[in-house]
């Protein structure tokens, strides 16, 4: 099989110049494509159902001259568009990191200032839902006072100001338990973010070093 394997691919070469050379002989090039079974093909000019996918341009002696790249889909040229923005966010992050700090202990003490800020906004949150609780608890100490929360056969149906007070503290009182987490979460959010700075600063400065 090793004897034949010599013998054929050689020929097969042969054959494929020599279609090549004859197809040329029309004109001044041919032309070589695959079909969508994989089959390649010369000739002296393009069937129209090929005509968008990849071809190889070749001169009367078979060397291969030019070629035409296959047309894209518009999911391709979508993922192209996307890649390339990103590639130039990134290149502007890049001139951003390394015209703003001059070391790493610069990003760090920005990075400490935005993290008190953080910080500052949860103490104030936290006191205000600390206040909010106090609120919640005088209000439904008046509540026990008026059905259905008392027993008593002579209380009073509940003061309809009251039971919105109750209703809007309740609101209130989970809306800022909410921002309290959203807090948290914009605290990881900005700890990554300069970490992430930190490593390309770093990576940056090494590239520059080894230049």
């Amino acid at each position: 099989m090793p004897g034949l394997t010599r013998v054929l691919v050689p020929a097969l070469l042969c054959a494929a110049c020599g279609f090549a050379h004859g197809a040329a002989g029309k004109g001044e090039v041919a032309y070589r494509w695959v079909d969508e079974k994989g089959v390649v093909h010369y000739g002296d000019r393009i069937p129209p159902q090929y005509a968008t996918q990849e071809s190889v341009m070749l001169n009367k002696q078979g060397v291969e001259i030019g070629r035409t790249e296959a047309q894209k889909t518009p999911e391709q040229l979508a993922e192209e568009q996307r890649a390339e923005r990103e590639r130039q966010r990134q290149k502007q992050h890049d001139a951003f990191l390394l015209t703003t700090y001059t070391s790493v202990k610069d990003i760090e003490s920005l990075r400490d200032e935005r993290l008190e800020q953080i910080r500052g906004q949860r103490r104030a949150a936290e006191q205000y839902i600390e206040n909010l609780h106090g609120r919640l608890a005088a209000l439904q100490t008046r509540a026990f006072n008026f059905k259905p929360y008392s027993d008593r056969p002579d209380a009073r149906r509940m003061p309809d100001d009251l039971a919105e007070d109750l209703v809007r503290t309740l609101n209130e009182l989970r809306t800022q338990k909410n921002a309290l987490s959203a807090r948290d979460a914009e605290e990881a959010a900005l700890r990554a973010q300069f970490q992430a700075d930190i490593d390309r600063f770093t990576e940056l400065r090494k590239l520059a070093g080894t230049r």
